[in-house]
């Protein structure tokens, strides 16, 4: 069975599924449990992204999940950035992202400085200095060096945007702790998240979990675009293919008539189906899951001609103008405003409730960092 809908379907109803449309989700974690996780990279933006989502939005609420229900966690994990993640569902995403040890690579060892002896002594040094108390950066540091006795290694740590403990945060051995005195704090999650497992989950049951997770948010896609997302385009092609294999029966082919030819989870077929775009507008911010979870060269998505608008330089993602979940303009917070300049134009009503909404937002301190 191949089920045909259009792009402006498959788009309407992801942005329902993420709770852009509709009335909202019941709270910052089950948000990021819907999403797959938010990325935290802008602290702002991703406090805006849970809060328009949110049916009843709440400035302190990531903070209180962060750091006093610990029910979320802050860490490197898809394609190496910052997110938020359900914390209870982190286990999953280390062992899934651990089937690739990019720093076992010869070249990515020589471009960040050190040798493969260097990298190994930080992996194994790094759970042996995280105890009962958070430690800062420069903690952190201090203590590796102590422990290994190289002082070369102070440099590579204490730059690059934390390249060389992003290791650590694959392997389920690192994560963020409680900001102390302006500073982040780096912990474990055995010590810090309550329930962690003693043994993260197998590779193969985890992959599948992930990738269940990303179709029912960012679905229907491709296994390359959900390699894409997680991984940045850089998966053994054997384990993502073995993971589709093993998802294959909860999965049907989905067809669109540029011909592109998409997984969705069986499930939602008939809420696919029943789908009809209805010329809404939204604005979403930068970093926004629902752009990053397609690709930008995806044109029913981002036209070709306003991609470097959205997608810009040194990774950068603008927030977006969406009618009928297309990208149609960009804008930009000024003074508690949204400043839009559109590409296309859409229905004014929809455009100024949307702005209103986003407007409403900012000034209640939804996107403070």
């Amino acid at each position: 069975m191949t089920l045909d809908l259009t792009w402006p379907q498959i788009l309407t109803w992801r942005l329902a599924r993420q709770f852009v449309r509709g009335p909202g989700g019941p709270g910052a974690v089950a948000i990021a449990r819907r999403l797959g996780g938010v990325q935290t990279q802008v602290p702002s933006s991703a406090r805006l992204a849970v809060a328009l989502r949110s049916a009843r939005p709440a400035t302190d609420e990531i903070d209180t999940a962060l750091w006093a229900d610990r029910t979320l966690a802050k860490t490197w994990v898809m394609r190496g950035t910052l997110h938020l993640v359900p914390s209870d569902e982190l286990p999953a995403h280390c062992s899934a992202l651990s089937t690739l040890r990019f720093w076992e690579k010869g070249s990515w060892q020589r471009g960040h400085g050190v040798t493969a002896a260097e990298i190994g002594a930080v992996i194994e040094a790094v759970p042996h200095v995280l105890g009962e108390r958070p430690l800062t950066r420069e903690e952190l540091v201090d203590a590796v060096v102590e422990v290994t006795g190289d002082a070369h290694l102070r440099e590579g740590l204490t730059s690059g945007w934390g390249v060389l403990l992003k290791p650590l945060s694959r392997l389920g051995e690192l994560c963020y702790g409680p900001p102390r005195a302006g500073k982040v704090t780096f912990t474990a999650p055995r010590r810090w998240l309550p329930g962690w497992p003693a043994e993260l989950p197998p590779q193969e049951k985890a992959g599948v979990a992930v990738a269940r997770a990303f179709l029912g948010a960012h679905g229907p896609a491709t296994p390359e675009m959900f390699d894409a997302w997680l991984f940045g385009g850089v998966a053994r092609k054997a384990v993502l293919k073995a993971w589709f294999r093993d998802l294959a029966p909860e999965l049907t082919e989905v067809r669109t008539p540029d011909g592109h030819t998409l997984l969705a989870l069986t499930e939602h077929l008939d809420e696919l189906a029943a789908t009809r775009p209805a010329g809404e507008v939204h604005l979403l911010p930068g970093f926004d899951p629902y752009i990053l979870g397609a690709p930008r060269s995806l044109e029913p998505l981002v036209p070709a001609g306003v991609k470097a608008r959205v997608s810009r330089q040194a990774g950068w993602i603008s927030p977006v103008v969406l009618h009928d979940g297309r990208v149609t303009g960009v804008w930009e917070p000024k003074d508690g405003r949204a400043v839009v300049e559109l590409f296309e134009q859409v229905p004014q009503p929809a455009l100024d409730a949307a702005v209103a909404r986003v407007e409403a937002l900012l000034s209640a301190g939804a996107a403070r960092t």
